[in-house]
């Protein structure tokens, strides 16, 4: 051993029986490393299936986030577009929000968060960023019900943009088809032609677009033409409208504060 320890003569032999003893020493391990690598596969496993879940859950839950901003986004682009056309008015106006749609299929019409509490009054006009869709037909302190341009029992007096020419647009029953009864074969009026308020009835101020002519059948046999028109409001996606005062409806009345006045000065107020 003293011979060994100075001179490691042993030393080659040490090292065949470590080689020889080597199997036997991963045999004797094995149960403890499997055991060990069976519990870090596990934990690891059930880390990874943790961080999964919780993944989904945030990714949902920003999905649900995106969307709400979508919808967002898209609500403040249309009031946007109604700020905008409020000052194109140039009339007192009155931003209210779509709450109620009829299911009746053959009635055309919605409810309005805004009532008699904030100025409403019968056959107010209401418009989108666009064009007309309507008017006030019933009135409660806090909602409203606007009968749309579209609705069968409806007729709104209009006139071709381009000549002057005057006509009424009758509802249809269709949501995206108005009729132009009792003109002439020889009218003068074609596609395209823009139709806006004519001002006549005392309802509607002049001037706002309605619709657009979109066929005109001219049969030798009738008396009449046959001319439908699509409104250029959006009468099926609309959420908010804008309820106008002319000058002849504010006279002598106050409109509530939440009122937005489009123009700057009070000798801008008067009806186009």
């Amino acid at each position: 051993m003293v011979m060994d320890h100075r001179q490691n003569h042993l030393e080659g032999i040490r090292a065949i029986l470590s080689v020889a003893l080597s199997p036997l020493s991963v045999i004797i391990n094995l149960p403890r490393n499997t055991g060990e690598w069976i519990s870090e596969t596990f934990a690891a496993r059930s880390t990874l299936l943790q961080h999964n879940q919780a993944l989904k859950k945030e990714n949902l839950l920003l999905r649900v986030q995106q969307q709400k901003l979508d919808s967002l986004k898209a609500e403040n682009m249309r009031l946007r577009n109604l700020l905008d056309s409020a000052f194109k008015v140039r009339d007192r106006v009155l931003i209210a929000e779509v709450i109620a749609v009829d299911l009746d299929p053959y009635r055309h019409q919605v409810l309005i968060n805004k009532g008699s509490s904030s100025g409403i009054f019968l056959g107010q006009p209401a418009l989108d960023a666009s064009a007309v869709m309507g008017q006030v037909t019933h009135v409660n302190p806090f909602s409203s019900t606007v009968l749309l341009i579209t609705d069968a029992s409806h007729g709104l007096p209009v006139q071709v943009n381009r000549n002057g020419l005057r006509t009424v647009a009758l509802g249809t029953g269709q949501i995206d088809r108005l009729e132009l009864p009792h003109l002439p074969n020889n009218a003068d009026i074609e596609v395209g032609d823009l139709l806006v308020t004519s001002g006549l009835g005392g309802r509607f101020p002049p001037g706002y677009p309605v619709a657009e002519v979109t066929a005109v059948t001219r049969n030798p046999g009738q008396p009449f033409a046959s001319i439908l028109a699509q409104p250029k409001a959006k009468l099926d996606q609309a959420r908010e409208t804008l309820l106008v005062w002319t000058l002849d409806s504010i006279q002598g009345y106050s409109p509530p504060e939440d009122a937005t006045q489009a123009t700057g000065s009070a000798e801008e107020e008067s009806p186009l």
